[in-house]
């Protein structure tokens, strides 16, 4: 699998990766079977590795899933968690800030929704939101923006250091793929109920999010808390990507599977 990981400190030029891109795996239908199958077998593993995670309570993992709309961030968690026990697992979206969250720092309302350790935590959409649409919309200024990036890392090497491994993804799809993904959408009366106005209007700024995606994973991106930029114009390969790292995160952490009670024989325990 290729490294798709944005290095601390470097700078990108998202145009520079390329959104189609399948790695090893050629574009035909029998490769996009061989990844598929891969991928099938790596959720099972996942489903695996999550329960011996919710055993130990020792470590949590935080996943967190940004793109443009259209980018498959739904579409990712119903496939690539397909085998996970929802005992142990949670999916948080960030919406608009209510008035009492308005009325503390921006990241108060995000560390409350973390994962508890066992516990695996899915953010679709996150904090990066702050340092994302509102600069976008010239809601912050620059100066704000760079101390956020500043209190966003601290909070990530807060979480590490307390025992919570981190992924950060971006979906990231060409501005034709969206087009075709909103115009399903339009067409499709199965899939209308997920058009949104906003979405059109959203889209006329794309250039100003890409540079926006750019500083912002430049400048977030560290050895304990790296993003990583998925191409996600073919559904296939980009669940095959993420399930792959999320897998090695899990299997990175060399939890065991915890003790039998003490006291108990289990090779003479019957049960009547």
């Amino acid at each position: 699998m290729k490294d798709y990981r944005v290095k601390p400190g470097s700078k990108l030029t998202l145009s520079h990766f390329d959104t189609d891109d399948t790695g090893d795996y050629k574009k035909t239908d029998q490769d996009k079977a061989n990844a598929q199958a891969v991928t099938q077998q790596l959720i099972g593993k996942l489903g695996e590795l999550q329960e011996r995670l919710y055993a130990n309570g020792s470590r949590a993992l935080l996943i967190v899933l940004q793109g443009m709309d259209t980018s498959g961030k739904d579409g990712t968690i119903k496939n690539v968690m397909s085998g996970v026990n929802p005992q142990g697992c949670k999916v948080v979206t960030f919406k608009t800030p209510s008035a009492e969250e308005l009325g503390h720092d921006f990241l108060w309302r995000v560390h409350q929704k973390a994962p508890a350790k066992g516990q695996i935590g899915i953010f679709n959409r996150s904090h990066y939101e702050d340092v994302l649409i509102t600069r976008v919309h010239g809601l912050i200024s620059d100066k704000v923006v760079k101390q956020r990036f500043n209190q966003i890392k601290e909070f990530e090497e807060l979480l590490s250091e307390s025992g919570t491994v981190i992924l950060k993804f971006f979906l990231h799809i060409s501005k034709d793929e969206q087009k075709e993904r909103l115009e399903e959408r339009i067409s499709n009366p199965e899939k209308r109920w997920k058009f949104n106005d906003g979405d059109l209007e959203e889209r006329k700024l794309w250039k100003n999010y890409m540079e926006a995606f750019e500083t912002m994973m430049a400048a977030t991106s560290t050895e304990q808390s790296p993003w990583y930029i998925v191409p996600a114009n073919r559904k296939w390969y980009r669940n095959l990507v993420i399930a792959e790292h999320v897998v090695d995160a899990l299997e990175n952490m060399k939890l065991k599977t915890p003790p039998a009670p003490t006291g108990i024989n289990f090779d003479t325990l019957k049960i009547e």
